[in-house]
């Protein structure tokens, strides 16, 4: 079982950023993708970006491209997303997933990013 814990979220102004944090509780962290979802009110659930076990591979949803980053400490077991240009539209729960081929899917509670003036 894997356990994962976000934090860094918060109420930011538009063009602020935030950085959100997302440690793991496995001691097989750097065999995991990890990945960024966020989920609005009322909206499905969406990929935001996702990095290889290693970080030398990361892909980004359209609508983040240039403003976000996602990375990677195998070290310190932790998944971070670096989030600029922050918009009003970005207003979402934010969730850590990390994926194990197989069947190996856990998610965190998620994380709330409010950008409002």
């Amino acid at each position: 079982q894997v356990q994962l814990v976000e934090s860094g979220g918060g109420l930011v102004q538009p063009g602020g950023s935030l950085r959100l944090s997302c440690v793991a509780s496995v001691f097989t962290f750097s065999s995991y993708g990890m990945s960024w979802y966020r989920q609005a009110p009322g909206k499905v659930r969406e990929l935001v970006a996702t990095i290889s076990t290693t970080g030398t591979s990361s892909n980004y949803a359209d609508s983040v491209k240039g403003r976000f980053t996602i990375s990677r400490d195998n070290a310190k077991n932790t998944a971070y997303l670096q989030m600029n240009s922050l918009k009003p539209e970005d207003t979402a729960r934010y969730y850590c997933n990390a994926k194990r081929w197989p069947t190996s899917d856990f998610w965190g509670q998620g994380t709330q990013v409010t950008v409002s003036s």
